[in-house]
């Protein structure tokens, strides 16, 4: 149903429900999950604190949304990046710069976003079955990257651990053939494309991360230069041209 056919009462409902969200952004914004606190996002939108839980049932429903938003919201900035590098002039290496370039861009620019959903944000909180899809729709871009590359000993052994995960979980090979339609059906080329996607993935969180987390400070470099040298590097690991 679109907003314009709901009635009244439920367009309330959802606008307080992303006014409450956008309240606990700019608390994440101020001073991290720590200073995430119901009591006082109903205090700053004269709502009573019961009032607010019947738009989210308490903070882990709430970390919950905000996680959901926050996928999407990377995996829409790599699609678009994904689109904007599909050209066939564009060739695998040029289009994995693109991606790894959106995915600095997105984070960089909100790093409590960014942070939120990379690890779990407070203890003992777990995040719902859903962010498994919404995580590999992030990655999912990167698959086609890899899927043509020719690796190199040195990731050799990712892909081979990848070809056991094909074989022993079918919904993997499903992900692989959504992005990467060359690899359908192609064991090897899958293997390849989520070994590639898995790389990509743990470079771009550690040097990505760090720079969100203002661990670069007082560092004689710039992080988007770090991520081009790296991106290179497992470039040339799958000799991608």
């Amino acid at each position: 149903m679109t907003e314009s056919q709901q009635g009244p009462r439920a367009r309330y409902r959802e606008q307080t429900r992303a006014e409450i969200k956008e309240a606990a952004l700019r608390q994440l914004a101020d001073g991290g999950v720590a200073a995430l606190a119901l009591t006082r996002i109903a205090k700053d939108m004269g709502l009573s604190g019961p009032a607010l839980y019947r738009y989210f049932a308490g903070r882990d429903d709430l970390l919950n949304a905000l996680i959901r938003d926050a996928y999407d919201d990377a995996a829409t900035a790599i699609g678009v990046a994904a689109a904007g590098a599909g050209a066939a002039a564009h060739g695998p290496r040029a289009r994995l710069h693109a991606l790894a370039a959106a995915y600095r861009v997105w984070a960089i620019g909100e790093p409590h976003r960014y942070l939120l959903i990379q690890g779990s944000p407070v203890p003992g909180y777990v995040a719902p079955a859903d962010t498994l899809e919404r995580a590999r729709a992030v990655l999912g871009p990167f698959l086609p990257v890899f899927a043509g590359g020719v690796p190199g000993a040195g990731v050799a052994p990712v892909v081979a651990q990848m070809d056991a995960w094909l074989t022993a979980d079918t919904a993997v090979g499903d992900w692989v053939a959504e992005y990467a339609a060359e690899a359908a059906g192609d064991p090897a080329a899958s293997a390849r494309a989520l070994a590639g996607a898995l790389l990509a993935w743990a470079q771009l969180h550690g040097a990505v991360g760090l720079e969100a987390a203002g661990q670069f400070a007082g560092m004689g470099h710039e992080g988007g230069a770090l991520l081009v040298a790296q991106t290179d590097m497992l470039a040339d690991a799958f000799a991608l041209a």
